[in-house]
């Protein structure tokens, strides 16, 4: 039965680029995939587009492709990505100069469509959380739809060596080259159950393969500091043998396999996405040696007539201020920081839908009742946050806590402030009838 080798070249926007080489050069891989975006890392490029028409694309991408671009072309390994994020069709271009730049003759093409932002503004359109979508106004940064496999089967088709797309379902972009390279029909929903397995299974990159699962005295794993990232030897019928390059650190076992199946699944049995609703519940997971696992057993139904649309929008925005003590009393002058700050705050018309005051070391993770049988620390860090419907407000937080300096406790430290919008993300249905993808080529 014919395979095909897929690696996993990153699992997030900021993942490591050395597995990806290591998987390039030594992987004997036929593609190699970079799932970097999430909810609101499109959002955020969204902002970068907006303040410079010619960004708004993922930061590393330049630095990604620098460093496997002549690989990949030696070894005829073809690339796809969603780092294109809020403007595929410039970071094709960039790839494209990349490209010429080391006398490479690749084809490199762009999918669109997946912003819909114009649709939503111009409907009428609720969110998960009730909130009708046009009613954010000018808070309303993005609005993209996870589509699914076929744009990128079509560039595929049309000889494409690298894709760069927005925002796809993380799965898809590993099911498209199954598709294009076994011909499943898009409605054959078993296959592309088990082929949205594969891609569930390998599109957080290192997770698999022992990244995130570590837990020291319960769940070992050797070599995280040069973890390998995962492949995928799939079979034409879908089954699939997750293993790493041989000497790469991490490992590949049936629990890390596991672990990953149920990641961020919220119903194994109906795993709603653009191309099919997957059914992990008659999954196997075999151990048939080291660092090969096997996986089979997925199946599928009919796709649903909706797309998932990730919204993105300023909420609100934080301020934070913080500042150290240390030696005898440092809990109590911490303490009494606090209660400046608090003090001083309700001396303002500062308005605020959050306060917090931590303690970092003494209470700020599990909260004053759990930890108030702890014994006295040496030093202890206050932090001071809170949430505001305004930029001004926020920024007074960290203010506050720098005054401590010379209007606070003796001892005073360290003292830092900060201030940031939030960006927050809801989703919608749409009518996949209204979206429209199209391939790029230049």
């Amino acid at each position: 039965m014919r395979h095909i080798r897929i690696g996993a070249g990153a699992g997030y926007s900021g993942d490591r680029i050395e597995p990806a080489i290591e998987l390039a050069e030594k992987g004997e891989i036929d593609y190699l995939v970079f799932e970097c975006l999430a909810e609101r890392t499109i959002a955020i490029a969204q902002q970068t587009r907006m303040k410079d028409p010619a960004l708004g694309f993922d930061p590393l991408l330049a630095e990604r492709m620098q460093a496997v671009l002549a690989i990949c072309s030696e070894k005829k390994i073809k690339i796809i990505t969603n780092m294109g994020a809020a403007n595929p069709l410039a970071a094709a271009a960039m790839v494209r100069q990349i490209a010429q730049a080391m006398h490479l003759k690749l084809k490199v093409a762009a999918v669109t469509g997946d912003d819909v932002l114009d649709t939503l503004k111009a409907g009428d359109y609720t969110s998960d959380q009730d909130i009708a979508v046009n009613s954010l106004g000018d808070k309303l940064l993005s609005a993209n739809a996870y589509i699914g496999a076929a744009p990128l089967v079509e560039a595929l088709a049309q000889g494409a060596d690298v894709i760069i797309t927005g925002r796809v379902a993380d799965p898809a972009l590993f099911l498209a080259p199954l598709i294009h390279e076994f011909n499943w029909a898009m409605d054959d929903w078993r296959r592309l159950g088990q082929g949205t397995l594969v891609g569930h299974l390998l599109e957080c990159a290192g997770q698999v393969s022992g990244g995130y699962f570590a837990d020291p005295g319960y769940k070992d794993v050797q070599g995280l500091a040069r973890l390998g990232f995962p492949i995928g030897e799939v079979a034409e019928d879908g089954s699939v043998v997750i293993t790493k390059v041989a000497g790469s650190g991490g490992q590949v076992t049936a629990a890390t396999c596991k672990e990953q199946l149920l990641y961020e699944i919220h119903d194994p049995a109906s795993y709603l996405t653009p191309d099919v609703v997957a059914d992990f519940s008659a999954a196997t997971v075999e151990q048939i040696g080291p660092d090969r696992v096997l996986v089979r057993g997925a199946t599928g139904r009919a796709r649903p007539d909706t797309l998932k649309v990730s919204i993105g929008y300023i909420d609100s925005y934080i301020g934070e201020g913080q500042i150290s003590y240390a030696g005898p009393g440092a809990l109590a002058r911490g303490k009494l920081a606090q209660a400046i700050v608090a003090e001083r705050l309700q001396l303002s018309a500062a308005a605020f839908d959050e306060i917090r005051y931590d303690l970092l070391g003494v209470d700020a993770i599990h909260g004053a009742a759990l930890s108030a049988q702890a014994s006295e620390p040496y030093e202890v860090r206050v932090r001071v946050s809170a949430r505001s419907g305004n930029m001004r407000d926020a920024i007074r937080i960290g203010n506050e806590v720098e005054t401590l300096y010379t209007c606070g406790p003796a001892g005073g430290g360290g003292a830092t402030k900060a201030a940031k919008e939030v960006v927050a993300v809801q989703s919608c249905l749409l009518p996949r009838r209204q979206v429209t993808t199209s391939v790029h080529f230049e």
